[in-house]
C-alpha cells in the first residue's frame, strides 16, 4: 500500500511539474507578447547633431528644418513600420567637442536607432570613432571625401565629396582652355581635404597649380593671399576651397582687387546666403552643385526633376525661404535611412546598416544613389551640374 502511495505521489509530482512548465511557457509567451507590443508602441528614434547656430548655421539651419518637415510628414502618413518617428536633435554649432558629447548622449542616453547629422567635416570626423565603436548606423551631411574614403563600416554620407567637386571643376576648366590656376583654401577639415584633392588630381586632369594659398579660421580679409595669386605670372583661373562666411569674403576681395580671370568655388558655396553675402561680387562665379539648385531649369525628363521639385515646393511653402543644397543633403539622408529601416523590417542596427549599404538607384535631390560595401556615398560626377551666378541667382551652365 505504501508503494502505491509513492507511485501516486510520483505521478502527481510529474503532473504538477508538467503543468507548471506549461504555465511558465504560457507566462513567458505572454510576457514576450507584452514586450513586443511595448516595442511596437515605442517611437523609432532618429538622432541628429547639426550646426544650427554659429559660423556654419547656413548649413545646419536648412538641414534641421528639412528633417523636421520630413518627419512630421512621415508621421502624418502613418509613421514607419507602424510606429511614430521621433527626431532627437542637438545643436553642435561648429564645435567638434560638443559634437562628440552629443553623439555619446544620443547613443547612451537617448538610445537612438540611427544618426543622421554632422553638418561639417570637422564635427563628423570627431564622432566617427564613437560611431564605429558602438556600431550604430550613421549618415553624415558633410562634404569631405575623407569621411567615407577609406570606407568605414558604419559611416555613410549624402553630399558629393570635395574630390568629385574638384574633378568636375577641372573638367570644366579644361573645356574652357584653362590649365594654369591659383588656389586659396580654408584651413578647416573641408578646405584641407579639397586642397589635398586638388593637388592630387591636377596632374591627371592636365591642370598646373601655380599658386597655392591658405587662410586661417575666422579670417575676415583674404586680400593678402589673393594678391599673391594675382601677382603670380601665368595664372588663368582661380579656385577657392572652403565654405561658410569666407566664401562671400573671398568673392568680395577678389572683385575689389580687380581680378578678371574665371573664379570657381565648390559646392560649399551652394546657397543664396553666399550670393547675398557677396553683395554683388559673386556674379560670374562658377560652381559644381546638385541639380536641386537649378531644378526649375532642368528638362522635364531629368530623372531628379519630380523629387527635387516636390522638395523645393514643400520647403519654400513651409518656411518662406529659398532652398539650398544643404537642406537637400538632410532630405536624402532621411530618405536613405527610412527606406533602409522599411526594407529591414526592424530597427536592428546591423540589419539597417546592411540595408543602407544595399541602397540602389534611389532618386534623391542630391543625385541617384547606388551604394555598396566599397562605396558609402553612391554618387559620381554625373550627379553634379555646373552652375554660374547670374543676375543675383543660379543659372545652369550649358
Amino acid at each position: 500500500m505504501g508503494g502505491d502511495l509513492n507511485l501516486g505521489a510520483i505521478h502527481m509530482l510529474k503532473l504538477l511539474t508538467k503543468c507548471a512548465a506549461i504555465v511558465a511557457v504560457g507566462a513567458l509567451g505572454f510576457t514576450g507578447a507584452l514586450v513586443s507590443q511595448a516595442k511596437a508602441d515605442e517611437p523609432i528614434k532618429i538622432g541628429t547633431f547639426l550646426s544650427v547656430t554659429g559660423g556654419a548655421s547656413f548649413l545646419g539651419d536648412p538641414e534641421l528644418k528639412t528633417m523636421q518637415m520630413f518627419i512630421e510628414d512621415l508621421n502624418a502618413n502613418g509613421g514607419l513600420l507602424g510606429r511614430k518617428v521621433e527626431l532627437i536633435h542637438y545643436d553642435s554649432k561648429t564645435s567638434s567637442e560638443e559634437a562628440g558629447t552629443f553623439v555619446k548622449r544620443l547613443i547612451f542616453q537617448d538610445k537612438v536607432d540611427i544618426i543622421v547629422g554632422g553638418s561639417t567635416t570637422g564635427n563628423t570626423m570627431a564622432v566617427i570613432k564613437q560611431i564605429q565603436k558602438n556600431e550604430i548606423p550613421f549618415i553624415s551631411l558633410a562634404g569631405a571625401g575623407v569621411i567615407i574614403d577609406p570606407v568605414k563600416k558604419w559611416v555613410f554620407k549624402t553630399p558629393h565629396t570635395d574630390k568629385v567637386a574638384v574633378a568636375k571643376i577641372f573638367k570644366d576648366m579644361k573645356s574652357r582652355n584653362l590649365s594654369k590656376i591659383g588656389i586659396l583654401s580654408g584651413n578647416g577639415g573641408f578646405g584641407k581635404s579639397c586642397q589635398k584633392n586638388a593637388r592630387a588630381l591636377a596632374g591627371s586632369a592636365g591642370i598646373e597649380i601655380l599658386a597655392d594659398e591658405t587662410h586661417g579660421k575666422g579670417d575676415t580679409d583674404m586680400t593678402p593671399q589673393i594678391t599673391s595669386i594675382k601677382s603670380t605670372a601665368g595664372v588663368q583661373a582661380f579656385l577657392y576651397c572652403g565654405f561658410g562666411a569666407p566664401t562671400s569674403i573671398v568673392a568680395k576681395n577678389f572683385k575689389q582687387l580687380g581680378l578678371t580671370i574665371p573664379h570657381y568655388q565648390t559646392h560649399g558655396s551652394a546657397s543664396m546666403r553666399f550670393i547675398k553675402g557677396a553683395d554683388g561680387a559673386a556674379e560670374g562665379i562658377r560652381i559644381p552643385a546638385a541639380a536641386l539648385l537649378v531644378v526649375d531649369q532642368l528638362a522635364d525628363d531629368h530623372p531628379q526633376k519630380a523629387v527635387a521639385s516636390a522638395y523645393k515646393a514643400a520647403y519654400e511653402s513651409r518656411y518662406n525661404d529659398s532652398i539650398s543644397t544643404f537642406g537637400g543633403h538632410a532630405y536624402d539622408g532621411l530618405l536613405i535611412a527610412t527606406q533602409a529601416i522599411e526594407r529591414a523590417g526592424s530597427t536592428d542596427k546591423e540589419t539597417v546598416r546592411a540595408e543602407i549599404e544595399k541602397t540602389n538607384n534611389l532618386v534623391g535631390v542630391d543625385g541617384i544613389f547606388t551604394m555598396s560595401p566599397n562605396d558609402h556615398l553612391g554618387l559620381n560626377e554625373g550627379s553634379f551640374v555646373m552652375v554660374v551666378v547670374k543676375d543675383g541667382g543660379w543659372k545652369l551652365s550649358q
